[in-house]
This record gives C-alpha cells, structure tokens and sequence, in this order.
C-alpha cells in the first residue's frame, strides 16, 4: 500500500515529461495561425485604404480640372463683348411670337416724253396710244413695308407665321392741287402660315402672289420695283385671295430642291357687275383660278414650270348680263422661267403662251378670249461688289384678230408691246442707286379704224435711290 502512491507519482511525472513537448508544439502552431490571420487581415484594410485613396486623388483631380475648366469659361465671357442688342425692327406681340418690320423707301426723280399705261414715274409700263408732251416728277410709291410674324404654334407639328404688305400705290389722296404729295396706302399681301419643318410642307392663306408671278424671278431695277420691268410685257401674274400648297418633294436630300406648289385663288374678271363688290364674271358660280407650279432650285440658279385654269362666265353672277360674242371664257396660261447666276454674271428669263388672262396682267391688260404669247430676258454683269449693269428686253404680242374681235370695235386694241431697258447700279450696305433708262414701242389699233395699226414710242429716263431696313 505505501508503494502504490509513490508508484504512481512517479507515473504521473514520466506521463507530464512525455506528454510536454507535444502539447507546446501544438500551441506554438495555434498562434503562429493566429498571426498570419492577423496579418491577412491588416493587409486587407492596408489594400482597401490605399484603394479609397487613389480614388479620392482621382476625385481630386476631376474637381480640379473643373475648376480650371470653369475658370477659363469665366475668363472668356469677360473677354467676349456683351452682344448686340435687338434690332429695333423686330419685336414680340406674343410669348414666342417674334414681329419683325421690313421694308425699304424708295425715291425716284423721272423724266420721259409719252403717257404710260397705269401712271408715270415709277409704275409705267407702256405708253397711251396718241398721247403727247413732255413731264417729269419725283415719284416715291414704291416705299413699301411688312411685317413677318414667326414663332406660333399650331399643334405639336405645326407652326405658323404671316406678312402683312402695304405700298402706296393706292392712288392719290384727292383731285385737287396737293393730291399728288399725298399717295394712299394699299395692301399688297396678307397671308399666314402653316408649316410642317418635319415633311416640308407650307399652307399659306391669304391675299398673296397668284404662281404665275415670279416672285425669285423678277427684273432687276431702282426704279420699277412694284410694276417691275415687263410686267404685262412678257411678265404675267397678280395677287389674289386663295390658298396654298408647297410641299417639298425631295426633303432633307442634297442637291437641287424640287418643290411642288399647288393653288386656288378668286376669281376675278374686268365685269360685267360690280368689281369691286365680287359680281364679276370671274365670281360667278364659284370658279376658282386654279394653278400648279413645280419649282426646282440649287446653288446658282433655278427654273419653273406653271399651269393656269380658271372659267368665266360673261354674264355675271345674276346671269342677266348680254354677252355678244361668248357667254364663257376659258382662261388658260403655261409659263416657264428661270435664272441663272455664273460668276459675276446674271440671267433671268421667261416664256409663256395662253388665252384668256386680262386677269393675271395677260393679254397687255386686255380682257377677253384673247390668245397671246410673251417673254422677257435679262443680262447683268457685276463690275465691282458695288456696282452692275443689267440690259432687259420684253414682249408680249396678243392675237391681232383676238384684240379687234373683242376690243376693236370702238376700243382701241393693244396688239404688241417691246420694252428694252438698260440700267447702272451701286450697292452700299442697305443703300441703292440707280441710273435707268427705259423705251417702250406699242403697236395698237385705230378707234376709227380697227384694221389700221398705230405704233406709239416712248423713253423714260430715271434716277433712284432705295434704302432697306
């Protein structure tokens, strides 16, 4: 009994030196783990702050770059002067509705030794057959101005705009001795507006230019501005009421422009009836004039093609009105025109052929179921970028026996007219001069004798001065 408690002391000592160095190397493999996680970890967190720190210089630098980039926005707006005011033309009469005022005075000083045919000075044309005596004047009815409106809305796709147009060739204000200083307005045009920017179409309504006139195509001149050079003497056209259509046919394309317009217009007619209250012969039954257009333009030039329609009834609205020769009329016209601009160079031209179109400044301004044919060209030449000279002839040659058949018995009948013209102009910023002169050779029949023909000559020598705004 007293050996078995040393015995197993002893034991229990051999069993600890045994067991002793195994369990220390298994706690010194414990913490060398322990480490190395530790380690692991720190080296993760080291990553991820020196991550958020190139982050945060990268930050930096953007905000920098900003910084130095408005700076130098602000230095170039001080350095850029403020920009113009607006002009004083133009204006807002809506929100979003932009006015804007145009125009030009004109100013002509005139001598010549005939009479024309809707006045002297400015808006004659060709003579009165038989007319004598010298005179001179100064004229100043070209002066005309507009108004274009911009910038309404119609619906999501369409928006509008509109001109009103007024000169002053509305006659004189009065008979007596200073009628003449005081000439009377008259509306040109006034139309609006629809457009559609995405398929290229216009609706315009209103009093504007009939097709047949060439709007892009007239001659150049100072002194014949709203009767232009040929007009009724190879240039035909006027304004009415009605409506059109210009749709684009080639839209966004490069290259020419094809465009088709398409109109409808009232009717007019030189009587019988009221012309001035729509009893004309051209009002009756409703029968509007009716014209197509297609229009091509690049560059440096363009060209036309028009096709005109229109019925009258000669017996007038109430239908009562005698008619000896006809009771209808069908008016119809073709013209094709063009320009072209080379260089220095310019040329402008027109042809046309029809029946019919007193009502369209056809026919020399005679109404009846006259058939004709007319013309006019143009040549200019541009010296300088101030100064050019353009030479113009024109035409227009009714049907003799038209004119004698439906004026010449007792009237006397316009039968042909040559109009040549020669002028010289300088251009300065929004100033015009003009030194022009102007011969007209008119063919017509005798009141007293409608088979005999009376030829009548006159010249016109003019001095212009234009400013535009």
């Amino acid at each position: 009994m007293k050996r078995n408690p040393m015995f197993f002391a002893v034991a229990v000592a051999l069993g600890l030196a045994v067991a002793g160095p195994s369990f220390a190397a298994t706690k010194q493999k414990t913490d060398v783990k322990a480490l190395q996680a530790l380690i692991e970890k720190q080296q993760a967190q080291l990553d991820e702050q020196q991550k958020e720190l190139a982050q945060m210089r990268e930050a930096l630098q953007q905000i920098q770059g900003n910084q130095q980039a408005q700076q130098q926005q602000i230095e170039k707006v001080a350095s850029t002067p403020p920009p113009p005011p607006p002009a004083p033309s133009a204006f807002s009469s809506a929100p979003g509705v932009s006015v804007a005022l145009h125009g030009f005075v004109s100013a002509t000083a005139f001598s010549q030794d005939k009479s024309f045919t809707f006045g002297n000075g400015q808006n004659a044309e060709f003579p009165v057959p038989g007319s004598h005596g010298n005179t001179s004047g100064f004229d100043v009815r070209n002066t005309r101005f507009w108004l274009d409106f911009k910038g309404a809305k119609f619906n999501e796709n369409w928006s509008g705009g509109g001109r009103i147009e007024m000169d002053f060739f509305g006659g004189f204000n009065g008979t007596g001795a200073y009628s003449l200083s005081q000439p009377t307005p008259r509306l040109r045009q006034a139309y609006m507006d629809l457009a559609n920017a995405s398929s290229g179409t216009t609706i315009r309504v209103g009093q504007q230019w009939d097709l047949l006139f060439p709007l892009d195509n007239v001659p150049a001149s100072i002194t014949h501005i709203a009767f232009p050079l040929g007009y009724g003497t190879g240039m035909i056209g006027w304004r009415f009421p009605g409506v059109v259509m210009m749709q684009d046919l080639n839209h966004g394309s490069d290259g020419p422009k094809w465009r088709l317009d398409l109109g409808a217009f009232e009717g007019s007619w030189n009587g019988p009836g009221d012309n001035v209250n729509y009893l004309t012969g051209g009002n009756a039954g409703f029968r509007p004039q009716l014209q197509a257009r297609l229009h091509v333009q690049d560059k440096d030039w363009l060209a036309y093609f028009v096709a005109h329609y229109s019925q009258i009834d000669l017996r007038g609205v109430d239908g009562t009105a005698a008619t000896p020769i006809a009771t209808k009329i069908d008016s119809q016209g073709f013209e094709v025109g063009g320009n072209w601009h080379p260089g220095n160079w310019m040329f402008k031209g027109n042809v046309y052929t029809g029946k019919g179109m007193g009502q369209v400044f056809g026919g020399l301004v005679q109404f009846g179921d006259i058939k004709e044919n007319g013309g006019f060209l143009q040549a200019g030449y541009k010296f300088t970028p101030n100064w050019s000279a353009n030479a113009f002839y024109g035409y227009s040659k009714p049907k003799r026996s038209d004119v004698v058949a439906w004026l010449g018995h007792g009237s006397v009948g316009r039968l042909e007219n040559r109009q040549s013209a020669l002028n010289l102009i300088y251009t300065s910023g929004a100033y015009e001069l003009g030194l022009e002169y102007m011969y007209s050779e008119l063919d017509s029949t005798s009141a007293a004798d409608p088979t005999a023909t009376t030829t009548t000559k006159a010249n016109q020598v003019s001095l212009s001065a234009k400013y535009n705004f």
